[in-house]
């Protein structure tokens, strides 16, 4: 690897599973240090949690409890970074995916959705961002969305809402906080295969599912490290010019 984050230290939420865990070690192969702040520190998917794996290409990490509906707790998982010298990259990953018929959402499963997705990131970012102002440096911030928040797309309303949210959030961001010289980007992901997209929402590895492959123009679903690989983009100093972007890693399905 060729160190393009050595020094930095990245407060990841949802990092410990899914593409928040391979955005995790992407960084840490990269010689960031990692604060992942999670609900859980076991991968939903299983294996090695992340914060031994980081310790084992030798940077340094810290897991924190987090459950980003609750402010207090994302402060805690930025000032953790604090142990290693404070925080550069924040990544707000963290979210929920649900589908359900427009007209039998109940407030309730609204509220939840944007609490998750809306709220955490916002707060997230907003929690960083002081931090940096405070500490007078430059940094990163990546805000997840999704491709439901630039097409929008039957049955999944409130996700679709939730992560058009974020895509504007990033853009006023990006503008508000660009002068200090912290950037702000967000990223796009299509289908990507995680325990999000085959367990809590099952569409890969579904009939229906692979029919809807077939109209991705690469002609595979996403992988995590795809979107790792863009998120590494956005932490490093190749994208010192990138700032209110919104990246869409989608294979193309999109606008296919």
């Amino acid at each position: 690897m060729s160190g393009m984050l050595d020094g930095k230290t990245a407060v990841i939420t949802g990092g410990a599973s899914g593409i928040g865990r391979q955005i995790g070690r992407r960084y840490a192969e990269e010689g960031a240090n990692l604060v992942v702040a999670d609900l859980q520190n076991e991968p939903r998917e299983g294996g090695t949690p992340l914060v031994e794996e980081a310790e084992s290409m030798g940077v340094s990490a810290t897991y924190v409890e987090c459950d980003v509906t609750n402010t207090a707790q994302l402060q805690a998982a930025v000032d953790a970074a604090d142990e290693f010298g404070g925080v550069d990259v924040m990544v707000n990953n963290a979210g929920i995916f649900r589908g359900k018929e427009f007209t039998a959402v109940e407030e309730s499963e609204f509220d939840q959705m944007m609490d998750v997705n809306v709220k955490g990131v916002f707060f997230g970012a907003q929690a960083a961002a002081k931090k940096l102002l405070e500490d007078g440096r430059e940094g990163s911030i990546i805000n997840m969305s999704s491709v439901a928040g630039l097409t929008g797309s039957a049955q999944y309303t409130t996700y679709c809402a939730s992560k058009g949210a974020v895509r504007l959030l990033s853009y006023s961001l990006a503008s508000e906080l660009g002068p200090e010289g912290i950037r702000v980007n967000a990223i796009h992901p299509g289908l990507i295969e995680t325990e999000m997209t085959t367990e809590d929402v099952p569409i890969i590895g579904t009939e229906g599912g692979d029919q809807y492959k077939q109209s991705i123009p690469l002609g595979r679903w996403g992988e995590p490290a795809d979107v790792a690989d863009g998120a590494l983009f956005l932490a490093s100093d190749l994208s010192s010019y990138v700032n209110g972007e919104s990246l869409v890693i989608d294979g193309g399905m999109t606008y296919a």
